[in-house]
């Protein structure tokens, strides 16, 4: 963790409004089923319009109030729209501030690849206590905002310190990934929360192989601890990646519903969710787990395999997989982003993006 001890020079605020000279088009899921598909009658029957209606007006008084704190402190800022974001807005800025929930600080990581450009994120529409009961009939609950430094309701006193020098930054480990197909190797955006690589059909297998990477000329002298697997042969074919050869370590090939791998920040989510182990923010390691991993039912294997199904990839080591169905798809931090697989791509994985420069709170999140 560390401080900025000088004024931000300009800042990027990041979110669901557009500024068009002194008024505001107002770009969110309400205005956009409201002004278009409800009136040609094609909007989703089930939609509660006026919760809809409320989270624009939380969202909406959000943005207006953070405004009125950078005019008052004097910051030199502009505001673009969520969709029209490009680095080309990014040159000369110093901060960025994404304005919503954890999916806009996500969406906002991804144009930050180079990792120069620290982020600040402020949920504009937090989950109140109240909104957190699971025995009303409808699901009230909000923006959970575990990405976020501070909300709307406390950003008037936690943004004056982040102006003056005293606020806290985080550094946080991406995902790097790198896609080999027939004809071309495409290094993808990196990602904060996680990455999920499965068939694009959920009623689908998933097949690859996946192992770990070692230098060719280095396969033959050492071997990646906590990783062996019963019955794994080095893989015997060389392959490269940016030109540099490697051999495949540890392989073992997978029938399974796909694979998630997070990093420290992300292994509270969905990782979580599926059984993945917590870890340390400040962890520069990855983790993987292979959902619903298919195993040959062998009295001798079976056990050791369970158990390789999650694990802990080291800030040093680089995981990849060969991909054996016909049809994948790569998942980065959520259903938005995502990269098509055909059989015979390769994958690298590791941990060496540039990491993320992250306002938090004080304490750890």
């Amino acid at each position: 963790m560390k401080s900025i001890h000088r004024r931000k020079k300009r800042w990027l605020t990041f979110f669901h409004l557009s500024k068009n000279q002194q008024s505001f088009y107002t770009y969110t899921l309400f205005s956009s089923f409201s002004s278009q598909l409800k009136l040609r009658g094609q909007a989703p029957k089930a939609l509660r319009w006026k919760r809809l209606e409320s989270r624009y007006e939380s969202h909406k008084t959000c943005v207006t109030n953070l405004l009125s704190i950078l005019r008052h402190h004097n910051v030199d800022f502009a505001c673009i729209n969520r969709v029209e974001l490009d680095r080309q807005h990014l040159s000369g800025v110093d901060l960025v501030v994404a304005v919503g929930g954890d999916g806009t600080v996500l969406s906002a990581a991804h144009f930050l690849d180079h990792g120069t450009i620290p982020l600040l994120g402020i949920n504009s529409d937090p989950t109140s206590e109240d909104d957190k009961s699971v025995k009303k009939k409808s699901d009230e609950r909000r923006s959970h905002g575990a990405l976020c430094m501070c909300t709307a309701q406390d950003m008037d006193t936690a943004l004056p310190p982040v102006l003056y020098g005293d606020g806290h930054i985080e550094t946080r480990t991406r995902i790097q990934t790198v896609v080999k197909s027939t004809f071309a190797e495409t290094r993808l955006v990196p990602a904060l929360n996680d990455m999920l690589i499965a068939n694009p059909s959920p009623a689908a297998v998933s097949r690859f192989r996946m192992g770990w990477l070692q230098k060719a000329n280095q396969s033959q002298h050492s071997q990646i601890p906590d990783t062996q697997i019963p019955n794994c042969e080095i893989y015997g074919t060389v392959t490269r990646f940016s030109g540099i050869p490697y051999s495949v370590t540890n392989s073992i090939n997978v029938w399974s519903s796909g694979m998630w791998v997070s990093t420290a920040t992300g292994s509270s989510a969905a990782m979580a969710a599926a059984g993945g182990k917590h870890m340390n923010t400040s962890s520069r390691d990855l983790q993987y787990l292979i959902r619903e991993h298919m195993i040959e039912n062998h009295p001798s294997t079976k056990q050791e395999l369970a158990d390789f199904n999650n694990k802990i990839v080291g800030s040093e080591e680089q995981l990849t997989l060969r991909w054996n169905s016909q049809k994948g798809r790569i998942f980065i931090d959520g259903s938005h982003l995502s990269h098509n697989l055909e059989l015979g791509d390769e994958i690298l994985i590791n941990a060496k993006a540039p990491p993320l420069s992250l306002f938090t709170r004080d304490a750890a999140l």
